[in-house]
């Protein structure tokens, strides 16, 4: 993913499975089932929902370790240690997501929403929840570096732990105060965050860890990246649009019951993720790295932990709150902006120094799990 040589365009795209070729339809279309089999299916969210352990959708956690696990499995671990030398990416990546993020949608909160407090919390709510989950798959579509977002990752995971419900009292309560503005507390206990982090990143993270140590021990690296990471591939797709399929069929009658709501919280999330991802591939490519570390640099950057917004939406305020629709509605507008990102990644990747043509696949990849 991130090193090896690179093909042409069209060679690439010849050599793509057929869900790689239409994975942005494939995306589209769960979003859609899943829409629809909320709102067709009396009492389909609710039984999905009431499948959890300590709160915890059983369904969604499924979705996502069988998403994330492949990608995981896929990071040369001996050189992580590399990536966390490199402080052109570490810090540049801290401040982003711990400064930036937090401050640019507290400010498009207030300025797309004044009138509307309740939605207004709820994305900075998510704002606050940085991305410790589906980042792995966009990063690895865009060609990103492997060991970097799993590093990147990692670290925002140890950040939300420790600062999500201090960041949660200064943007809620305290910023507002200085500034004169309407004043909300929010009550998220550590262990919610600590267990969000867990499933949804430490899970998956040891069973890819222990799949390459095992598997290269018992039979080689090229064996194992030549004959397993292809048939393990392709499931992160599949987990990716059981994902999305489930995620919409919980929450698919309060998005299609409220479509004017819905339009007025998408606006500043279509903001929020131009911007910081447009603005961290550029801050990416001005401080020198390479194609692979920028992309990692971008999708870290621009993506949120959705399941731990709302989760902490619906503890504090409610699951009819709109605090939860917020959330709620962050993946609806996610999911296809960081797809159509990963395409405009791809695009531009030829204006940064060593790489190959426009929109190139590594030559590496193999066949039917093109970047997946």
């Amino acid at each position: 993913m991130s090193g090896g040589g690179t093909a042409h365009a069209e060679p690439a795209a010849r050599r793509l499975s057929f869900l790689d070729r239409f994975l942005a339809v494939w995306i589209l279309g769960a979003m859609a089932a899943g829409l629809g089999l909320g709102r067709l299916v009396p009492g389909l969210g609710d039984a999905l929902a009431k499948v959890t352990v300590t709160g915890v959708s059983l369904p969604i956690a499924l979705g996502l370790l069988v998403m994330m696990y492949p990608v995981l499995a896929k990071v040369r671990y001996d050189r992580v240690s590399t990536v966390t030398r490199d402080r052109r990416l570490l810090v540049p990546s801290l401040v982003l997501n711990w400064v930036v993020g937090p401050a640019l949608m507290f400010a498009l909160a207030w300025i797309f929403l004044p009138d509307l407090p309740e939605y207004r919390t709820g994305l900075i709510i998510v704002g606050l929840a940085r991305c410790i989950a589906m980042v792995v798959i966009w990063n690895d579509l865009a060609c990103g570096d492997r060991e970097a977002a799993a590093v990147l990752v990692a670290l925002n995971s140890v950040f939300q732990v420790l600062a999500f419900s201090a960041l949660g009292w200064f943007y809620l309560g305290v910023l507002p105060g200085w500034l004169g503005l309407e004043q909300t507390a929010l009550d998220v206990s550590v262990w919610e965050i600590t267990r969000s982090v867990l499933i949804f990143l430490g899970f998956p993270l040891l069973a890819g860890f222990l799949t390459r140590r095992l598997g290269e021990k018992a039979k080689g690296r090229t064996w194992y990246e030549t004959k397993l990471v292809p048939r393990i591939g392709p499931f992160a797709l599949y987990g990716l649009l059981f994902t999305v399929v489930v995620l919409f069929a919980l929450q698919g009658d309060a998005i299609t019951s409220k479509p004017l709501d819905v339009v007025r919280i998408a606006l500043p999330l279509l903001v929020y993720f131009a911007v910081m991802w447009a603005g961290s591939l550029a801050a990416g490519r001005a401080l020198g790295l390479d194609y692979p570390k920028a992309a990692t640099l971008a999708f870290t950057a621009a993506g949120n932990n959705f399941e731990l917004a709302i989760a902490v939406a619906v503890a504090t305020f409610g699951a009819t709150s709109g605090q939860a629709l917020a959330g709620v509605v962050g993946p609806l507008i996610e999911v296809p902006v960081l797809i159509g990102l990963v395409h405009v990644a791809l695009a531009v990747r030829h204006r940064f120094p060593g790489t190959g043509g426009p929109a190139a696949v590594p030559a590496t990849a193999p066949e039917g799990s093109a970047r997946v």
